[in-house]
């Protein structure tokens, strides 16, 4: 009788122990990460810098993962082109051949701030005047906003 009382003492033990491990791996698993996506969500601005305080004239959201989404015109263009640029906004800038502009200087400033594939990235380029950011991001989804 003690043999049977002390084995059933150890059984439930091992029972209850197995279940609190089980639960525990249970819990554990749940805890996993809700995307497989690193976050890609930018804020796009255009401002024309001067005076005492620069003025965003546009802004735009684009969030890249796990789909193209935001205030973007054109946000699956817009991400499919960041990505062929590696998140490279400097390579997106291309001077269209034969277009001319006044030397006028009237500055328009582009910048992008947010995470870029789970990376924070700020980005900012001024350009003489809009024509000549007309001229040279003509051919740019991102940009083109």
């Amino acid at each position: 009788m003690r043999m049977t009382l002390r084995f059933a003492t150890i059984a439930t033990a091992a029972v209850s122990l197995t279940g609190a491990t089980l639960a525990t791996a249970s819990a554990t698993a749940t805890a996993a990460p809700a995307s497989l996506y690193a976050p890609s969500a930018l804020v796009l601005t255009v401002s024309y810098p001067g005076g005492s305080i620069d003025t965003a004239a546009r802004a735009v959201t684009l969030s890249c993962a796990p789909g193209a989404s935001g205030t973007h015109p054109a946000p699956a263009a817009a991400c499919a082109e960041l990505r062929n640029a590696g998140g490279q906004f400097d390579s997106l800038l291309s001077q269209t051949p034969g277009q001319a502009c006044m030397r006028l200087w009237s500055p328009v400033t582009i910048t992008v701030d947010g995470v870029w594939q789970g990376t924070r990235t700020s980005w900012k380029h001024t350009f003489a005047n809009s024509c000549e950011m007309n001229n040279t991001i003509s051919q740019s989804s991102l940009l083109g906003f």
